[in-house]
C-alpha cells in the first residue's frame, strides 16, 4: 500500500509501526498467503527513500499511538495492516481515518477474506472504507472485484486482493485530493454473512481443493 500511495505523490508525514511478537506473526501470515509473488520493499527502505519519519509502538492502540499524534495538525490517517483500533484516534484527524480491506464490503468483513469468499462463493475483491468502532463497518469509498481466473491458487487470490487494496487506497486519496469524497462516500448495507475470523487449516485445505477442482462460483473465464 505504501508503494502505491507514494507512487502518486502521497507521502505520509509519519508512519507508526508496531514492533511485537503478534505483529511478526501477522506479517508472516501475509507473506505465507502471497508466497511465490514479488513483494514491495520494506517500510524502512521506502521511508528512507521518501524521508518519512517512523515511530514504533508495542501495540497499535489509542494508549500507545495518541501521544505520538495528539499535537499534530492531522487531516487524515491511513491504516495499513494494523490491528483493530478504536477510540479517540478515530476522531482526531479532520477528515477521518480510512483503511483498505482485501475483501468486498459488506459481503466479507474480517480476516482471511479470499478464503472465506471461496468457501461461501462470495465475489472476491477489495474495498476502501472509513474506520469506525466496528470491524470493517465504516462508510465505503471504493469497492472493486478481482477477476478470478480458472487455475488461480489461494496465494494468487491473496496477492491480487492485496495489490488491489493498495491501488484503491491510491485512487481514494486521489479522490480526496480532488474533493470528490462527498460523492464517493456511501453506506455499506447489511451483509449476508457474519464477520469472519482467521481461517483455520481445515478451511484453507477446503479452499485449495475447491480452487483446484475449479468449483468456485464466480470465475471470470
Amino acid at each position: 500500500m505504501l508503494s502505491q500511495i507514494t507512487s502518486a505523490g502521497f507521502i505520509p508525514s509519519l508512519i507508526i509501526e508496531e514492533k511485537s511478537d503478534i505483529a511478526d506473526e501477522e506479517r508472516q501470515k501475509f507473506l505465507d498467503r502471497i508466497q511465490g509473488h514479488t513483494i514491495a520493499p520494506s517500510i524502512a527502505e521506502q521511508s528512507e527513500i521518501h524521508n518519512i519519519l517512523i515511530k514504533t509502538v508495542d501495540i497499535h492502540n489509542d494508549e500507545m499511538v495518541m501521544p505520538l499524534i495528539r499535537e499534530m495538525p492531522l487531516d487524515l490517517i491511513v491504516f495499513g495492516g494494523t490491528r483493530i483500533i478504536r477510540g479517540e484516534i478515530l476522531d482526531l484527524p479532520a477528515d477521518g481515518v480510512i483503511n483498505s480491506h482485501p475483501g468486498l464490503l459488506p459481503d466479507c468483513r474480517g480476516s482471511a477474506s479470499p478464503a472465506w469468499s471461496v468457501k461461501y462463493d462470495i465475489p472476491i475483491g477489495a474495498s476502501t472504507h472509513f474506520c469506525d468502532n466496528g470491524i470493517d463497518t465504516g462508510d465505503l469509498l471504493m469497492r472493486r472485484e478481482v477477476p478470478v481466473l480458472r487455475g488461480m491458487t489461494y496465494e494468487d487470490l491473496c496477492y491480487e486482493t492485496l495489490v488491489l487494496a493498495g491501488v484503491l487506497m491510491k485512487e481514494a486519496l486521489i479522490g480526496y485530493d480532488e474533493g470528490r469524497w462527498p460523492e464517493m462516500r456511501r453506506r455499506q448495507g447489511v451483509p449476508e454473512h457474519p464477520t469472519f475470523r482467521n481461517a483455520p487449516p481445515e478451511v484453507l485445505a477446503e479452499v485449495a481443493v475447491k480452487l483446484l477442482a475449479e468449483e468456485y462460483a464466480h470465475y471470470a473465464n
